[in-house]
């Protein structure tokens, strides 16, 4: 059983590409920027726990928050469910397949087969449109295929993992209401709404805070780390190749606010692009001096990365205080 004449979205995040295929379905075609802006996706996190093998730099809002976002956003109704039982979880999602629905999926990446290069993540996301006796077939990203195929069983370990991140089997569908969607007004709502969020990071490790606090705590990481060869190196290529669209969301964000000028012509939104473009570049001279630390393992490029990252927290800080004024 496959869902016929499905419009699966290309994109290079998974969540906008898996809630993009779904959106595909209610005739609402929106690129990819847009949909992470309209999901008020912009963020930072800097996280480092004891049971981690190096410290996580993320570069977006948390998970489940974007897809509520952009269905808030767009006057979309948004059904999500959990499920502990492995049984149920699956027949849910089988039976909204055979009724024509794309069903996202909450997945620890580790277990999808079409991964070249699995590791855990249990807040990856795809989209299911279609199963046989043996395989589902899903939407993921550009870079890992986009319509691919992984085992029924390799689906259920995936949807089912625990630890950071991780849901029970959680599954979620898309949905119109009666309401209409007024593109210019949700586009100048989320961005005021990521702006005020940004601004008031709630503990230091997020936000502008938390990239400040990482120019420090990149030096004790050097310093600590047992394979900064490879932490370094890994941490690199999640920031730049693992579904962030380049320079850790970023290039995402600076091409939402150019289309939101070209749409709307407000200022603001040029000086606020105009920003992202240094700030984008920046951020990708971060991750290949991460690529030059794990070759040399010499604390100068650490260092430099240290004193680029003071930069980016305040031009962030002050590119989203004029954001927040649109």
């Amino acid at each position: 059983m496959k869902i016929e004449n499905l419009k699966p979205f290309d994109g290079q995040h998974c969540e906008t590409t898996a809630t993009g295929t779904l959106l595909h379905q209610l005739d609402i075609d929106l690129s990819e920027p847009m949909l992470f802006g309209l999901g008020e996706g912009l963020g930072f996190i800097y996280w480092n726990m004891k049971t981690m093998d190096f410290p996580f730099i993320g570069g977006r809002i948390k998970t489940d928050l974007l897809t509520q976002n952009i269905a808030r956003n767009l006057n979309l109704e948004l059904r999500v469910k959990e499920t502990a039982s492995i049984k149920k979880a699956w027949e849910s999602v089988r039976e909204l397949i055979d009724n024509g629905q794309a069903v996202g999926l909450k997945l620890d990446c580790y277990h999808l087969e079409y991964f070249s290069r699995p590791f855990h993540f249990a807040g990856h996301y795809a989209a299911i449109y279609g199963y046989d006796s043996e395989n589902a077939f899903l939407v993921d990203t550009s870079q890992q295929g986009g319509q691919v195929r992984t085992s029924l069983k390799s689906l259920a370990l995936a949807r089912g993992e625990k630890g950071p991140m991780s849901s029970k089997n959680l599954y979620y569908t898309l949905g119109k209401t009666d309401k209409e969607t007024n593109l210019k007004t949700a586009t100048i709502t989320a961005i005021r709404n990521n702006a005020t969020d940004y601004l008031n990071p709630p503990i230091t490790n997020i936000g502008y805070k938390g990239i400040l606090k990482a120019s420090t705590e990149i030096i004790k990481w050097f310093k600590t780390s047992k394979d900064i060869e490879n932490d370094f190196k890994k941490s690199a290529m999640l920031m730049e190749k693992s579904g962030t669209g380049g320079a850790l969301f970023r290039n995402l964000y600076r091409d939402f606010l150019k289309e939101s000028h070209d749409r709307l012509e407000l200022d603001k939104l040029k000086t606020g692009h105009e920003a992202f473009v240094e700030i984008a570049e920046l951020w990708t001279t971060v991750s290949g001096l991460f690529e030059r630390i794990s070759q040399t393992k010499d604390i100068k490029y650490v260092k430099q990365a240290s004193d680029i990252l003071k930069t980016i927290s305040n031009k962030e800080k002050s590119t989203m205080e004029i954001l927040l004024a649109v």
